[in-house]
Formats: C-alpha cells, sequence, structure tokens
C-alpha cells in the first residue's frame, strides 16, 4: 500500500489506514526527534504528538506532495516547542544522535554526540539533516525554508563549532 492511498483512507478517519505511516516513518522521526531535542524520551513525545497532529490534519494534506516532508514540518514544530523542557544526555547510554553503525567508539561517540548536543537546536538539525540523512543544500534549503546560501554559511560555522569542540577549543 503506497502513502497515496493510505492517506485516502486516513481522511475517512481509518485509524488501522493511519498506523501504516506511524509504523512506516516512526523510526524515521524519531531519529530526527532525538536529533533536535537531545534524548529518546523527549522524542518519543514529540513524535507521538506529531502524528497525533498528522491525523487530526490529514485532510488538508496535499497528496501531490510527499508524506515524510509534511510530517517533518509537523515534528519539527512540536520538537521546538519542547526544547524548553529538554533533557540532556548525561551518559554514554543516553547518547543516541548518531547511527549505532558507526565504527567510533562507545566513549568517541559519545564525545561527538556531546558536542553536537552544544550546539543550538536549529545548528544540530541542520548538520544533522546534512550529514546522517545525506540531504544536499536545495534539499536542506526546502525543508528547513531558508535560502540556500544560508545554508552554506550556516553549515560552514556548525562544521567549525564542532571542529573546535572536537579539539577542545570551543568555549
Amino acid at each position: 500500500m503506497d502513502d497515496a492511498s493510505v492517506i485516502e483512507k486516513c481522511r475517512k478517519d481509518d485509524k488501522e489506514a493511519f498506523r501504516f505511516l506511524v509504523e512506516g516513518y516512526q523510526k524515521q522521526a524519531l531519529a530526527h526527534a532525538v536529533a533536535i531535542l537531545g534524548n529518546r524520551e523527549d522524542a518519543l513525545d514529540a513524535v507521538q504528538e506529531a502524528f497525533i497532529d498528522a491525523f487530526q490534519a490529514i485532510k488538508r494534506f496535499d497528496t501531490a506532495r510527499r508524506f515524510y516532508p509534511w510530517f517533518y514540518i509537523l515534528l519539527r514544530n512540536r520538537c521546538f516547542k519542547m526544547t524548553a523542557k529538554k533533557r540532556p544526555a548525561d551518559n554514554v547510554e543516553e547518547a543516541e544522535i548518531l547511527a549505532p553503525q558507526s565504527d567510533l567508539s562507545r566513549e568517541e561517540l559519545f564525545g561527538l554526540e556531546s558536542a553536537l548536543l552544544a550546539l543550538s537546536n536549529e545548528d544540530r538539525e541542520l548538520i544533522t539533516l546534512k550529514y546522517l540523512d545525506g540531504l544536499s543544500y536545495e534539499e536542506l534549503s526546502e525543508r528547513l525554508k531558508i535560502p540556500r546560501g544560508t545554508v552554506m554559511s550556516r553549515l560552514y560555522y556548525v562544521r567549525k563549532q564542532l571542529q573546535a569542540k572536537l579539539t577542545g577549543k570551543f568555549h
């Protein structure tokens, strides 16, 4: 079953059809929410709330578009509303931003994630979408609703911040 046919069923208040979308996108959504919020507990809450928002707004969804980019905007808004309550990762076991198949040791992974968590939510989101999701500058511009030049500039400065943090020079 494809997203468009599922969405048509959802528009008729078919909650079982919506389960297909949740199961298909929940893992990706959780990874993005963890990247923005910095911890799994808040991310799970944000994902759940965003899916509720999506189900309530599904009748307004333009089926000419892909579901996940539309849903991502809802998720992103939920995450940024929650940032005031952010609970940062305190140890290696809680660090979850990077993919578990990384070649880094647990300590190196935690160090990198700690450096990422030191960034602003917006900068962490940008670098995550670029390097973990592999989005192009154009895709980032579209997803984040900012000009391509701004994407390039922000990425340049975020990489500099991360490099400084990882070499111990970032204050």
